[in-house]
């Protein structure tokens, strides 16, 4: 009879001793909750309980990563995009926690779809485009403020694509061709430009201005006639070179005999 009891003791003794002990793994942290009230926050180890009594919520402090789903914005200058965004977090208060707010994931997609949309909303598209870097690091800062009072850490904010419409991309298609269009014409005229100064620097510095005149038309001339020569619709008329050099000639000369009249008058 004295043994009976004696193994029903040890046996209530083994069992409570067992139902006392929980082991915390390493990266986890337990809330213990006595008849519903917290009584304390259990570490990685060996932790005892009070069995029957308490119950242990057992939660991660490991980092995990937050895959938010594109999301539609709009940027200062008024184009709509898309953005996809993932963000590294992790609880470094299991406490706060747990007991402070009631989904902390759910509020935390929540909070970065604002906090994206407002950041978004105070960049025009090429400023969104070309500093990802710098709106990554804007968002995390803005993540961590209402973060701090749920006792979690923002470790980091990864923007990973941000999607334009077609007709968007239709768009900055159209202006980067104008752009590049225009940046041509301009180079082509500031060489038209140069060209005329060196011409005029070399007819003011050179003894024989004419000769230089007719080079230049002999050579116009002949590039002219090559190029109408390569097509197979055009007629090629040919011309005297020497009388179009003669009636060059004939109009500097008049240039000069007209300069030079006026310049008698006026004495």
């Amino acid at each position: 009879m004295i043994e009976s009891i004696l193994g029903a003791v040890t046996l209530m003794i083994a069992g409570y001793l067992i139902g006392s002990v929980r082991v915390i793994e390493e990266g986890d942290e337990g809330l213990v909750q006595r008849l519903g009230e917290y009584q304390r926050t259990l570490k990685p180890g060996l932790n005892f309980v009070v069995p029957l009594m308490d119950s242990v919520v057992v939660d991660t402090t490991r980092e995990q990563l937050l895959d938010i789903p594109p999301q539609k914005a709009m940027t200062k200058d008024t184009v709509p995009i898309e953005i996809d965004v993932v963000v590294y977090w992790k609880i470094k208060d299991l406490y706060t926690a747990y007991y402070k707010v009631e989904d902390l994931e759910a509020s935390l997609s929540n909070l970065v779809l604002s906090v994206v949309r407002n950041e978004v909303g105070q960049l025009d598209l090429s400023e969104t485009m070309s500093g990802m870097n710098k709106l990554n690091e804007a968002l995390k800062l803005e993540l961590q403020k209402p973060a701090d009072s749920w006792g979690i850490e923002v470790v980091r904010v990864d923007v990973q694509e941000i999607i334009l419409s077609q007709t968007v991309r239709d768009s900055l298609e159209k202006q980067i061709a104008a752009k590049t269009e225009g940046q041509a014409t301009m180079s082509k005229t500031q060489a038209t430009v140069k060209s005329i100064q060196q011409i005029s620097e070399a007819l003011h510095a050179s003894d024989d201005p004419k000769a230089i005149l007719n080079y230049l038309i002999a050579k116009d001339y002949v590039a002219s006639s090559e190029s109408v020569s390569k097509s197979a619709n055009s007629k090629i008329v040919f011309m005297n070179p020497g009388a179009l050099n003669e009636a060059v000639t004939d109009l500097i000369n008049g240039s000069d005999s007209g300069n030079q009249n006026s310049g008698n008058g006026a004495a």
